[in-house]
């Protein structure tokens, strides 16, 4: 049963890597800019957590997307 298992996972994780377009450069640095500004806004989000103010939470924010994003929301905005 496991190596039939094991079979099925792998045959998945070939037909899904047949059906990935390769991705250019562009495209590829594009998802590693978004990937940066989630982790910045999860940290935010555990800042507040923990406790810690509004406003110190967002100049976190702020720095960790220094350059990252545009506008000071570090590329989301919402209502406070």
């Amino acid at each position: 049963m496991k190596k039939w298992i094991s079979g099925l996972l792998i045959t998945i994780s070939m037909s899904s890597m047949a059906t990935t377009p390769a991705l250019d450069a562009e495209v590829q640095a594009d998802i590693q800019q978004h990937k940066a500004m989630a982790t910045a806004h999860q940290a935010a989000a555990l800042c507040l957590e923990s406790g810690k103010s509004h406003e110190v939470c967002q100049k976190q924010l702020q720095a960790a997307c220094k350059g990252l994003a545009i506008g000071k929301y570090c590329g989301m905005r919402h209502e406070h």
